[in-house]
């Protein structure tokens, strides 16, 4: 069956590599993004991958409005929504101190509500026909936060908590309607050469970085699974881990090297860079799925492949611990 997906933030880094994931299965997609040649660039890119259909929509998500009328169109055109990716975020890079109230409250709007607005737009759609798959984009930050980024982590933790509620409502009076939450890990998307930032050095994700393409496949695996979360990659699993384990100490670790892991050497001139906070920064240029730090982006993640392959590991361990059980009853004889 020919899916029909609506994606976020489908202009450039993660969206877009879920956009082309989903373009190669054949699917129909709806493409919802605020720059209008990254928007061009990610059709095109659709089209050449084998989709279906590509409509696209430039939205802001922190517009509820023009979120719910572009899902009302998608739905009048393709006649459904089977899946949808809430993907669009921005962050600021500072001292929380740093940081204008404003600049709280656009961050909030877009990624906390923006994921709110798409996620009602979504249901309305999907409970009039009792099934569908909402796939939520997190981050290992929905459950540690980290300096420098106060604004952007207290919304991840907003999406998370807003998840849980809205979870157990769909198990009582919707159960078709599945719900994922995709936990990642420092992804390589363009979002670091165009955040709004006041650091002296250039942004970069916290070692290691993996590619989006490891997001896109987990993101497509959660939403075919309609598993309740997914951790991607081992740093989601320890930073996640380790703030249950060791909360005071992972302060102490982060309030030492969690400025200098989140820069690169090179400096930056403030007054020069310009970010996407209030306007989109693939306006007039494509940045497409990656950013500049491909050269250190793993393609694979071990932890993900186990994630996704739980009865297989299950069964590999038992197999060892028999094997294990067997040769330590063979040495007591």
């Amino acid at each position: 069956m020919t899916q029909t997906v609506v994606v976020t933030g489908a202009s450039a880094g993660v969206g877009r590599a879920v956009a082309h994931a989903y373009a190669e299965r054949g699917g129909r997609l709806a493409l919802l993004a605020r720059g209008e040649a990254g928007l061009a660039a990610a059709e095109r890119d659709c089209r050449e991958r084998g989709a279906a259909d590509v409509r696209t929509y430039r939205v802001d998500v922190a517009d509820a409005g023009a979120v719910q009328r572009a899902a009302d169109d998608v739905v009048h055109r393709f006649g459904r929504v089977d899946v949808w990716v809430n993907n669009a975020m921005v962050s600021v890079f500072a001292p929380t101190w740093e940081i204008t109230a404003t600049e709280f409250r656009r961050v909030t709007e877009v990624n906390y509500l923006g994921t709110v607005h798409g996620t009602l737009a979504a249901l309305r759609h999907m409970r009039a026909h009792g099934r569908g798959a909402i796939v939520q984009v997190g981050s290992a930050l929905a459950y540690r936060g980290i300096p420098l980024q106060s604004a952007y982590c207290a919304s991840k933790h907003a999406i998370q908590g807003f998840n849980d509620s809205l979870r157990a409502e769909l198990l009582h009076d919707c159960p078709g309607v599945r719900l994922s939450m995709v936990q990642l890990p420092a992804i390589n998307t363009p979002q670091f050469s165009w955040v709004r930032t006041r650091l002296s050095r250039h942004p970069q994700p916290v070692p290691p970085i993996f590619a989006p393409e490891v997001a896109a496949r987990a993101i497509l695996w959660a939403a075919d699974h309609g598993v309740r979360e997914l951790n991607v990659g081992g740093p989601t699993w320890r930073a996640r881990l380790g703030n249950v384990l060791f909360p005071g100490l992972l302060d102490r670790k982060l309030a030492r090297d969690g400025y200098d892991s989140q820069q690169t050497e090179t400096p930056i001139d403030p007054a020069t860079w310009h970010d996407n906070l209030d306007r989109p920064g693939d306006q007039e240029r494509d940045h497409g799925a990656a950013g500049v730090f491909t050269d250190r982006a793993r393609r694979r993640s071990a932890a993900l492949w186990v994630g996704t392959h739980k009865p297989a590991v299950s069964g590999l361990a038992a197999a060892a611990l028999s094997v294990a059980l067997g040769a330590f009853v063979r040495r007591r004889r």
